[in-house]
C-alpha cells in the first residue's frame, strides 16, 4: 500500500465512491457516443478535480502531484476518458505557469481557473514535430507589442472544449532547426484566426476530443508570453515531466479495473464443472495481473513523491520510467483480461473490450514508448 497522507486517503474514498454512483452507468455510453455529458464537467469542477494541483493562495484546492494520480487512477479503473477532465488544467496552465510564468500571468488567470469550470489545452505537437520537437515549424514573430502565430498544430487534447490554448512555437530565427529557439505562450481559443478541426476518430479514449488546430496570422499580445523568449522548451519538458507520471496513473487504473472485471468474471464463469478460476492456467494468468499491476503502482507514485518533495535529480528519467512501464502493464493485463473472458471479451457487454482499446493509446501518446526508453537510456550513460 502508498503511504499516502490522511488527506490523500479521504481524496481517494471520495472519488471512488463517487466514480461508482456518477461515472460507472455512463462509461460506455461516453465510449459509444465519443461524448462526456456535460454534468460530468460540472460535477468535476465542484468537487474541485479539474483545477486540482492550484495553490490554495490562488483560490484552488492545493493538491499535489501524488494526488493528481490518486484522481486519475480511480477514475480510470472505469474510464479513462472521464480521468483525462480531472487535473485538465495541472498541465496546459497550471504547472507551466507555476513554474515559468509571471506573478501577473498567475493572477491573470488563476481565478477563472480556480472556479473550477474553464477548460485549457496545450498544443506543442505537430505533424511532422512529435517525438523531434526540434522540427517545429509553426512560428510566432514579433509585432510591436504583439507576437503573430501562424502553422499547424495536431492532436491538440481538449482544444475544442478549452478557453485557453498553450501554444508552443519557433521565434527569433524561426527557420533555424533547434529547441532554444521554441517559446510558449497563452492564447485564448477565440483569437481570430485560430481554428479547430473536427476531432479525430480514435481507437481509445473516445469521449476526449483530440485534433488539429490551425493559426492564421493568429494576433498575440506579447504579454502573453511564458517565461523569456526561446525558452518554451524547458516549459514543455516540466509539462511533460508532470504529466507523465499521470498518465502511468491512469495506466494502473485501466490495469486495476481490467483485473478486477477479469477475476469477478473467472469466479462466476462455469466450464467442466466447474468455474474458471480453478483452473491454475487462469489463476497464474491473474496473479501475473495484479503482481504487474501494483509494481506499475509503485513506480508511479515515487516519481511522484520524488516530484513533490522537490527531489527532481534524473527526473526526466524517472518520469519516463513511469509512463512507459505501467501503460506496457496495462497492455498486458488488459490483453490478458479480454483473453480471461474469451469471447465475452470482445464485446462491449464488457468494460475489458474498452480498456484494452484505451490501453494502447498510452503506449503512445505524451511521447511513445520508445521515446522514453531512449530518455532512461541516455540518463544511464550519462551517470556512466
Amino acid at each position: 500500500m502508498m503511504h499516502f497522507t490522511a488527506d490523500q486517503i479521504a481524496l481517494r474514498d471520495m472519488v471512488r465512491n463517487m466514480v461508482d454512483r456518477e461515472v460507472r452507468p455512463i462509461a460506455q455510453k461516453v465510449d459509444d457516443d465519443d461524448a462526456i455529458p456535460e454534468n460530468i464537467f460540472r460535477l468535476f469542477g465542484d468537487l474541485g478535480l479539474v483545477q486540482i494541483g492550484l495553490p490554495e493562495e490562488y483560490g484552488g484546492p492545493g493538491g499535489n502531484l501524488t494526488s493528481v494520480c490518486i484522481v486519475r487512477e480511480e477514475i480510470a479503473r472505469v474510464s479513462q476518458a472521464c480521468a483525462l477532465v480531472a487535473a485538465r488544467n495541472w498541465f496546459s496552465i497550471i504547472g507551466v505557469l507555476m513554474n515559468f510564468g509571471s506573478e501577473e500571468q498567475r493572477r491573470r488567470f488563476f481565478p477563472e481557473i480556480a472556479a473550477g469550470h474553464t477548460l485549457s489545452a496545450a498544443a506543442i505537437t505537430e505533424p511532422e514535430a512529435g517525438s523531434d520537437p526540434a522540427s517545429m515549424k509553426t512560428r510566432a514573430v514579433k509585432d510591436g507589442d504583439s507576437y503573430v502565430l501562424n502553422g499547424h498544430k495536431a492532436w491538440v487534447s481538449w482544444g475544442t472544449l478549452s478557453k485557453y490554448v498553450t501554444i508552443f512555437a519557433k521565434t527569433g530565427d524561426v527557420e533555424r532547426r533547434g529547441i532554444d529557439n521554441i517559446s510558449c505562450f497563452i492564447v485564448p481559443a477565440d483569437t481570430p484566426g485560430l481554428e479547430f478541426a473536427t476531432p479525430e476518430r480514435k481507437l481509445g479514449m473516445r469521449g476526449a476530443p483530440s485534433g488539429q488546430m490551425y493559426l492564421d496570422n493568429v494576433r498575440v499580445p506579447a504579454e502573453n508570453l511564458i517565461g523569456e523568449e526561446g525558452k518554451g522548451f524547458l516549459a514543455a519538458m516540466r509539462i511533460l515531466d508532470l504529466s507523465r507520471p499521470t498518465v502511468g496513473a491512469m495506466a494502473v487504473g485501466i490495469a486495476q479495473g481490467a483485473t478486477d472485471v477479469a477475476l469477478d468474471f473467472a469466479r462466476e464463469r462455469q466450464q467442466f464443472g466447474r468455474a474458471i478460476s480453478d483452473f491454475q492456467a487462469v489463476q497464474f494468468m491473474l496473479a501475473d495481473m495484479q503482481m504487474h499491476t501494483d509494481a506499475a503502482r509503485l513506480v508511479v507514485y515515487d516519481c511522484a513523491a520524488r516530484i513533490d518533495a522537490g527531489n527532481l535529480e534524473g527526473i526526466a528519467a524517472k518520469s519516463s520510467m513511469s509512463k512507459a512501464f505501467p501503460t506496457d502493464v496495462a497492455m498486458k493485463v488488459t490483453t490478458d483480461a479480454v483473453q480471461i473472458l474469451g469471447s465475452a471479451g470482445c464485446s462491449k457487454d464488457y468494460p475489458v473490450e474498452r480498456m484494452f482499446r484505451d490501453a494502447k493509446v498510452n503506449q503512445i501518446w505524451e511521447g511513445t514508448n520508445q521515446i522514453q526508453r531512449v530518455v532512461i537510456a541516455r540518463e544511464m550513460l550519462k551517470k556512466r
